[in-house]
């Protein structure tokens, strides 16, 4: 039996474990399934494990009021040595590219402890979009012995980076897995009730390096499409983060078809995505999760680590100008045919078997002693 931790902190990271920690414990003779939480988000990470019923083995506990990535990196490095020490993991499974991602990766270096990455392989190439996380992904990917990519085009990265080809496998993205578990045709919600006699345009947004001007001018846009369109009612589960909130409501104060609501959970958001019209975000996930049930996605960034989604048609980079988002906004809620292409292309981000597929390498390669010697 192999020992397996699987570390991770946010809210997004957790929404993309949750399904693999479910799946390894299907395996009690193959894996020793342990699971810490770094607590780098705390609200939004414990509504995540309780959606899937995930009560975790440890639980660092990080995060402060105006926390800072010092903070955080320096909280996880001291405190994850002990897991490292206790547990004496086979492998440790890290997910994507938050702090908690890079920071838990570090330790696992020092101490000479196998890592794999869930979510590998995606890359801008311009470490200040989006910062820190495109540093996090290619330091994580550095000393990575399974790297486990979502998609081909991952993989292509990957390998120019000089990964060795046997350590790369193209498994789909485990948000999709997520998306079988927590979307109901039963589902209700009083805001959904509210907007069910208009489009729902549900909004995300939060990124750090939009936090000033940039976002100003992503909420004017959208207030400005909002007023402009009488049938569209908006939706803003806000961020946690307090600079985020007042910006938000400076720029959507009187405007009472757009409603800002606290966080939803996993299993609410998700159910808020299958009946939304439009989704403008400037998050990564949501780029994977929406197109799997048909929505388009507007990316209110000038970059994105997710090009396949541009490539294949599900998602439209506007950046964060208040002309552009509003001259893609009124396309697609002005013309059907430019809205069905988006809505019916197909999703490149696979079928919701990426759990089962990790799982399965896992359990072939670590038999074999391979994360000893693949790096």
């Amino acid at each position: 039996m192999k020992t397996i931790v699987l570390a991770f902190g946010t809210r997004p990271e957790a929404v993309k474990m949750c399904p693999l920690v479910k799946e390894l414990r299907k395996h009690p003779k193959d894996f020793r399934t342990v699971v810490c939480v770094t607590g780098q988000h705390r609200q939004m990470l414990d509504q995540v494990l309780k959606v899937f019923d995930i009560a975790p083995d440890y639980d660092l506990s990080v995060m402060k009021e105006n926390q800072t990535l010092f903070d955080v990196t320096i909280g996880i490095l001291a405190r994850f040595d002990r897991v490292l020490e206790e547990s004496r993991p086979d492998l440790v499974l890290v997910h994507g590219d938050t702090t908690t991602t890079f920071a838990a990766a570090l330790a696992c270096f020092y101490r000479h402890v196998p890592v794999g990455h869930v979510e590998a392989g995606l890359r801008t190439y311009n470490l200040d979009f989006p910062f820190p996380e495109e540093f996090n992904r290619q330091a994580v990917g550095l000393v990575s012995r399974f790297h486990f990519a979502p998609t081909e085009n991952c993989r292509q990265n990957l390998l120019r980076e000089g990964k060795k080809p046997e350590t790369i496998f193209v498994t789909g993205n485990t948000a999709i897995d997520a998306l079988k578990t927590t979307v109901r045709e039963d589902y209700s919600h009083p805001e959904l009730t509210w907007a069910s006699d208009g489009k729902l345009l549900l909004i995300t947004a939060h990124r750090r390096e939009n936090l000033g001007e940039p976002m100003h001018h992503m909420f004017r846009a959208i207030r400005k499409v909002v007023e402009t369109h009488p049938d569209i009612r908006a939706v803003y589960p806000i961020h946690m983060n307090p600079a985020v909130r007042r910006i938000a409501e400076a720029e959507f104060e009187g405007c009472d078809r757009i409603h800002l609501i606290e966080p939803l959970d996993v299993s609410d958001f998700h159910n808020f995505l299958a009946r939304a019209y439009l989704v403008l975000t400037d998050s990564g996930g949501i780029q994977e999760e929406a197109p799997a049930l048909g929505k388009p996605v507007l990316v209110m960034r000038d970059t994105t680590e997710r090009p396949e989604g541009v490539s294949a048609g599900t998602l439209r980079l506007t950046g964060t100008e208040e002309h552009k988002i509003c001259r893609e906004c009124d396309r697609l809620l002005t013309s059907e045919e430019e809205y069905q292409k988006m809505a019916k292309a197909v999703n490149p981000y696979g079928d919701g078997t990426a759990s089962r597929q990790i799982a399965a390498i896992l359990k072939e390669h670590l038999q074999q002693g391979e994360a000893d010697v693949i790096l």
